[in-house]
């Protein structure tokens, strides 16, 4: 099965690899490609981010909560109809909880065969940029890096340095070199970008960040290597018989289905769309309502309150007195309720 395909990655958090990924999928989009956003998890926000670039939702590919067989089903299923997936990775290259690194951005790499794109800031490099790329490079040789981008360059003179020490050292593409512009950056918090949701302002950011990728990097280039991925090891009339949506479906139907709850507004936004769809192809119908702006809790059988950031919105959330009374009495009286990251926080006696 062919799919053009990559992956941005990065040696480390802060390099500048989502800015990366978000500006190619705004790029290729004005081009007139349809991208299919992905973002290794766990990762609530950066999605949000993909899927304004790309016009189209971004899905997680996370190793925790889909494993390995899932991820591949998952990923061609999720891609149809893309001219080109994007995988955003997450943290470094080869950083992961496990030391083998067996839930890194490159075992996932080399489990769905993505070139990669490694994004370094070079902002304080100048000769030292070789050994950082080669050393990634050489990590593992089973992942391919087919080319890399410069991020941060302080001018012309700095950036002739940094390909300089590139082509001089590594064998490896530059891919384009990023100056150091100030209105590309999105503002981060404890946890990493500024939801999208919670201030859509920031959609002109994207724009902005699409059209300075699509000046100052190669997209032809970048294109190509996506389409040069090699075919993936997948079965397409295979995965689609193991997705099992339908059995669920029907499952689901029998018994009535059931309508639940799920907390969504400025303050919970944190959820996984394959999550949700799970529970609607189980025969649930989903019920949103805002802890933030309703009053009353809808009449639901069950409730699904997802992460978020509920400490920025405290004085709303506790000025709401009705609604938080409703999900007190129905917790009270049984109501199956799954919170989890700020949804349990909201369920607490104060946030400190």
């Amino acid at each position: 099965m062919r799919l053009p395909r990559l992956l941005v990655a990065a040696p480390s958090r802060g390099s500048g690899k989502s800015t990366v990924a978000i500006g190619i999928a705004a790029a290729l989009r004005s081009r007139g490609r349809t991208v299919q956003a992905f973002k290794k998890g766990p990762d609530f926000i950066d999605p949000m981010w993909l899927s304004a670039a790309a016009g189209r939702r971004c899905r997680n590919l996370d190793f925790f909560m889909m494993g390995l067989e899932r991820i591949t089903a998952a990923f061609p299923e999720r891609a149809a109809g893309a001219d080109l997936a994007l995988v955003e990775a997450n943290h470094g290259l080869h950083d992961g909880i496990d030391p083998a690194g067996a839930d890194s951005g490159a075992a996932l790499a080399r489990l769905l065969g993505l070139p990669v794109i490694l994004v370094v800031n070079a902002q304080r490099l100048g000769r030292g940029v070789a050994p950082l790329i080669q050393g990634q490079i050489a990590f593992d040789p089973a992942v391919t890096v087919a080319g890399v981008v410069l991020n941060r360059a302080r001018g012309a003179r700095h950036e002739g340095k940094l390909r300089d020490a590139v082509e001089r050292y590594c064998r490896v593409e530059v891919l384009g070199v990023l100056p150091d512009l100030p209105d590309l950056a999105i503002a981060e918090r404890h946890l990493g970008l500024t939801p999208l949701e919670e201030a859509p302002d920031l959609v002109p950011v994207v724009e902005r960040i699409g059209a300075a990728v699509a000046k100052h990097l190669d997209l032809d280039r970048i294109e190509a290597i996506a389409q040069a991925a090699p075919p993936l090891p997948t079965d397409p009339q295979r995965l689609a018989s193991t997705d099992g949506g339908a059995q669920r479906q029907d499952h689901g139907a029998a018994h009535g289905g059931v309508r639940i709850g799920i907390a969504m507004d400025r303050a919970f936004t944190f959820y996984y769309p394959e999550n949700l769809e799970a529970l609607s192809a189980a025969g649930a119908e989903l019920v949103p309502f805002s802890p933030l702006e309703d009053p009353r809790l809808p009449e639901v059988g069950g409730l699904y309150i997802g992460g978020g950031f509920p400490e920025v919105f405290m004085e709303r959330l506790e000025a709401n007195a009705t609604m938080r009374e409703d999900v007190r009495s129905a917790i009270a009286a049984g109501i199956p309720t799954w919170a989890e990251c700020g949804g349990l926080m909201y369920l607490t006696q104060g946030i400190c």
